[in-house]
């Protein structure tokens, strides 16, 4: 059930009598440390199962500064560490916290196209923030600086005060790249590539430009007009965007570089093919990847339902299968959707799943309804080949498997029905065949990703490099990015070199 929200008013006065006093006192370690960690205002939970509004609201001024002066300056910096393109976090941080803002953001784009969508999307818990001193000393992730949500606030304000600079672009060096996929990868590959002055051409194979950013992540998290501004910023620095260009169909990968004329091509297709069970009831009607689900609410605003024309399922009781980012995302688009009820299920307990413990605080106040050490063995139907329910195993946990984690094991004689109308298949995804089925000599791995060399994001054959989930499997924004940062320096040097 719900409960009460502090507003974003009551939080900003809060800070700020806070703020005042500590104005003008010189901070020891210990006092940053008693300075409390600032709650992200957000919608109420009653208020936001009925809107697709963005769910967080972003720190007020007030809390912004008050969170960066809990940050502790430590000289070895091991949140840099922790950082997947490792911008200088004490360093923007500690502007925020004397109040230069423009500074640092500034210091922010030193590394990352975009922080308005890292400030929001990023597992930050596990990555700068679980080795940020603060949070150790005081025993917990939660207590850590909230690094992503001042990255968010540096961000926004950059955005809404309309002083964005585009970065500088070196002249014209006659060199062209093609980048496949509109995603994170290779908008931070497009970026720096055009920044030294090279011909970029984004190839995407729908008719919106910004992969997962578009297509996945729901408005509620990530509103669209962001990714639509990082986008217009590509543009605006001269990258050349085309989109319904479906490469491995429209063109083939090789044909880019042998008959087109492209200097080097980098491939940041994403993990869009989804996986299922492979249980008895998954083909009758009412059973959907959260892939199609969310492809058809993001990119095809199917909730939209007054102006959009894409259809999407009237459901009733949901059971979204699976326990990472996308389940969550599912589970909270059906309760935007309108279904009476929503269930997630999920073969091992909470402390196992992989999503971020924001979005599961915020699918529970949603009202989704949990259900751990269960998974479906098969799906049933009527005579019209409708989904009536789920015939599910209850499961203990054994020993680690592979991925470090428990592994569940079914408990015998344990079956029973679960009633619903809908079922999301949301247990991940893999990268789509086309590519390397019509690219000759482009070495994968058993899972079907690209195989890259890790230190420059080549693939096996010659001026083709790779990066993001099509190499990694389904990762996150960050590490995407991460990864085009690598190839796009080694697409410069190629470049740089001359030929002989």
């Amino acid at each position: 059930m719900s409960h009460p929200h502090p507003t974003r008013e009551a939080l900003q006065q809060e800070a700020a009598v806070r703020l005042a006093t500590l104005q003008g006192k010189a901070l020891s370690s210990r006092d940053r440390m008693a300075i409390p960690s600032q709650d992200m205002p957000s919608q109420s939970p009653d208020a936001r199962r009925a809107n697709m509004g963005e769910v967080a609201l972003g720190y007020t001024a007030e809390q912004a500064r008050l969170e960066a002066l809990r940050c502790l300056q430590c000289k070895n910096a091991p949140c840099i560490d922790g950082c997947p393109v490792r911008i200088d976090i004490p360093a923007f941080v500690k502007a925020m916290a004397e109040g230069r803002d423009a500074e640092a953001i500034a210091i922010i784009r030193r590394n990352s196209l975009l922080p308005s969508v890292c400030g929001r999307v990023c597992p930050q818990e596990v990555q700068c923030q679980e080795r940020c001193t603060v949070g150790k000393v005081l025993k917990s992730v939660d207590k850590a600086v909230s690094i992503g949500r001042l990255e968010r606030y540096a961000a926004d304000l950059e955005r809404e005060s309309g002083d964005f600079r585009l970065p500088p672009v070196k002249p014209e060096t006659g060199k062209r790249v093609a980048v496949i996929g509109s995603g994170p990868a290779s908008i931070t590959v497009a970026a720096d590539v055009r920044r030294e002055g090279h011909a970029v051409t984004l190839f995407e194979a729908f008719h919106k430009p910004g992969g997962v950013l578009i297509y996945g992540i729901p408005e509620f998290r990530l509103p669209k007009t962001i990714v639509q501004q990082e986008i217009e910023t590509l543009q605006a620095m001269g990258v050349e965007l085309k989109t319904n260009f479906l490469v491995g169909r429209t063109r083939k990968l090789q044909d880019l570089i042998d008959k087109d004329g492209f200097d080097a091509v980098f491939v940041g297709t994403g993990a869009g093919l989804p996986k299922f069970m492979n249980i008895e009831g998954e083909n009758l009607v009412g059973v959907f990847s959260a892939n199609e689900y969310l492809t058809r609410a993001n990119l095809m605003r199917a909730y939209d339902t007054g102006r959009a024309d894409t259809p999407i399922f009237k459901s009733r009781k949901v059971a979204v299968l699976g326990g990472g980012n996308v389940a969550m995302d599912s589970a909270r688009m059906a309760v935007r959707l309108g279904a009476q009820e929503v269930h997630l299920v999920y073969r091992r307990t909470e402390a196992e799943m992989p999503a971020r413990v924001e979005e599961v605080g915020h699918a529970k106040e949603e009202g989704v309804l949990f259900h751990m050490l269960q998974n479906p063995c098969r799906i049933l139907g009527n005579d019209f080949g409708l989904v009536t329910g789920m015939e599910c195993l209850r499961y203990t946990l054994g020993e680690p498997d592979d991925s470090g984690r428990r592994r569940p094991v079914e408990i015998p004689g344990s079956e029973f029905v679960m009633e619903v109308d809908t079922v999301i298949v949301a247990i991940g995804n893999e990268s789509n065949p086309l590519i390397r089925q019509t690219t000759p000599g482009l070495a994968v791995n058993r899972r079907g990703n690209l195989v890259v060399a890790p230190e420059t994001g080549k693939t096996s054959i010659d001026r083709i490099y790779a990066g993001g989930d099509i190499v990694l499997g389904a990762a996150t924004v960050i590490l995407a990015m991460g990864e085009g940062r690598k190839a796009a320096a080694s697409i410069n040097a190629l470049l740089a070199t001359p030929v002989a």
